[in-house]
């Protein structure tokens, strides 16, 4: 029987995930209830538990983007995974293998220890085995990093190293990190160096090593491969086997023709024709674009085709809530355990104009307006894995120290990539300062299915007109995002005055005036 496993619904708003990788093979058995891929969506990671044991049939490979519902895999029940037996264990190469290499067909499968209280996922920093290296017992093969400190990797047998996990891979505790095919009596003969040569071995058509896979593209390189013109003869593979994997082909370069023969330039030619030497490195790296990367990229460019999106801007003069707050941050503090910060009195001032201009806070869903009586207010956070978007809920109804208390909280757990899904959905309007970093004015995207979202930017003092007189203030850009199809000029530009008059006058928000 065979089982149809899809994408679950993993949180409210979220309409598609991507494959970030998976843990099992196309032809693996898997038990129920074991990881066997992690989904990513624009919010958060998540793990695909096997529905039924069986053997695993993927459908969708790594990097794909489906919709929720859409199939992944598939499990035929009941069935058991055949094990295939490698090509190069016939004629001789089979003999060699059964009399040097040892092999027991034993595999060792090393998972990511238990590393420390609190820690649920660590991260593979780097191998220093190599993918078929042998290995001996509690020999260092890799180093992994958790937040808070890296550790080292033993080997837990004897044999060959055959990489599971890549290096930057996020797993969990408990993950599968690596498989070694345990040996007898040592490293097979073929991998020993011979004396009076080199200790690395020469890699040559003939090697031990080579199977039908060496020097041969994957189908996703291949086409790579064909549509820069280059044969996979000049590619050197890095895949199982030396299999020419779709990393390698989008690293390859086309090799230079050979120039023709001039004559040699004297010497004075030289000289003329030599460019200026200059001190500096001319190197650069290229790295992959994570899969969360990639759908925060797809859905923000998605936002700015799919809606009117329209920014106004106004100022505000900071001066009074910078008394306010050094007049009493001390006394805030001492009874209430937190720093009296900027962020309270912004959402405090949202929120007050949020229920009165209620389009603001509404969003589209088809050929509906879905008003909410509710404030739920996203907060933009910087977090190592990049930019978040934790929620504070019925932030209508908090006073400043709760604010203060769920900011902080909130930011602590971002930082530690340690929020839950349930912490960053279902937000009606978002707050974003990219003043911290020293902005001046910017245009923020909306961040969907939301209607608007307020850019707060640095505190300038610039000279003002006040009634006649010219004084310095501290002045702050306030730039509102909209989308133009739910709401109005009117309504944004009313929305950011009324913003402005509470800021600048604090009291009315104890007032509610």
């Amino acid at each position: 029987m065979s089982l149809e496993m899809k994408v679950p619904a993993v949180g409210e708003s979220i309409s598609e995930v991507t494959i970030g990788q998976w843990f099992k093979q196309d032809g693996d058995q898997v038990e129920m209830d074991e990881v066997i891929c992690e989904l990513e969506s624009d919010k958060a990671t998540f793990e695909l538990t096997a529905e039924a044991a069986g053997v695993l049939k993927i459908q969708a490979q790594e990097g794909d983007t489906l919709e929720i519902g859409e199939i992944i895999c598939t499990i035929e029940e009941g069935a058991k995974a055949e094990k295939s037996k490698p090509k190069e264990e016939s004629g001789s190469d089979k003999k060699e293998e059964s009399t040097s290499s040892g092999k027991t067909g034993e595999v060792k499968e090393m998972i990511v220890p238990t590393v420390g209280e609190s820690i649920t996922e660590v991260t593979l920093a780097n191998w220093l085995k190599a993918d078929g290296d042998y290995v001996e017992l509690d020999e260092i093969i890799a180093e992994v990093d958790s937040d808070k400190a890296t550790f080292e990797l033993p080997a837990e047998a004897n044999g060959i190293l055959r990489h599971v996990a890549q290096e930057g891979d996020t797993l969990e505790i408990g993950g599968l990190i690596c498989k070694i095919e345990v040996t007898e009596g040592g490293a097979p003969a073929s991998e020993e160096p011979s004396a009076g040569t080199d200790s690395k071995p020469v890699s040559t058509a003939t090697s031990d090593k080579d199977t039908y896979a060496t020097g041969h593209a994957s189908p996703a390189a291949a086409k790579i491969l064909a549509e820069k013109g280059i044969d996979a003869k000049e590619v050197k593979g890095t895949g199982k086997d030396g299999r020419i994997t779709k990393e390698d082909a989008e690293k390859a370069e086309k090799s230079a023709p050979k120039p023709e023969s001039k004559p040699a330039p004297s010497k004075t030619e030289e000289k003329q024709n030599e460019a200026p030497k200059v001190a500096g490195s001319r190197d650069s790296r290229r790295e992959k674009m994570s899969s969360l990367r990639k759908t925060v990229s797809r859905r923000l460019v998605s936002v700015k085709n799919e809606t009117a999106m329209l920014t106004t801007f106004n100022e505000v003069n900071m001066g009074p809530i910078m008394e306010l707050r050094k007049k009493f941050k001390e006394q805030f503090k001492e009874k209430h355990g937190v720093n009296l910060g900027f962020m309270s009195f912004f959402t405090k001032a949202v929120c007050v104009a949020l229920q009165e201009w209620p389009a603001v806070n509404a969003q589209i869903d088809g050929n509906e307006i879905i008003y909410n009586d509710f404030c739920d207010i996203s907060i933009a956070v910087s977090a190592p894995k990049g930019l978040v978007v934790p929620v504070i809920r019925n932030a209508e109804a908090m006073s400043f120290d709760e604010i203060e208390k769920e900011v902080v909280r909130l930011a602590t757990k971002a930082k530690e990539n340690k929020l839950s899904i349930e912490e960053m959905t279902g937000g009606t309007f978002t707050l974003t300062n990219g003043g911290i970093f020293g902005s001046m004015m910017s245009t923020p995207i909306i961040n969907a299915p939301q209607s608007a979202i307020l850019g707060m930017h640095n505190i300038v003092e610039r000279p003002m007109a006040v009634n006649g007189e010219v004084k310095i203030l501290p002045m702050m850009y306030l730039a509102l995002s909209y989308d133009h199809r739910i709401i109005d000029g009117r309504e944004s530009v009313s929305f950011l005055v009324r913003v402005k008059q509470l800021l600048e006058d604090p009291t009315r928000l104890l007032f509610g005036v």
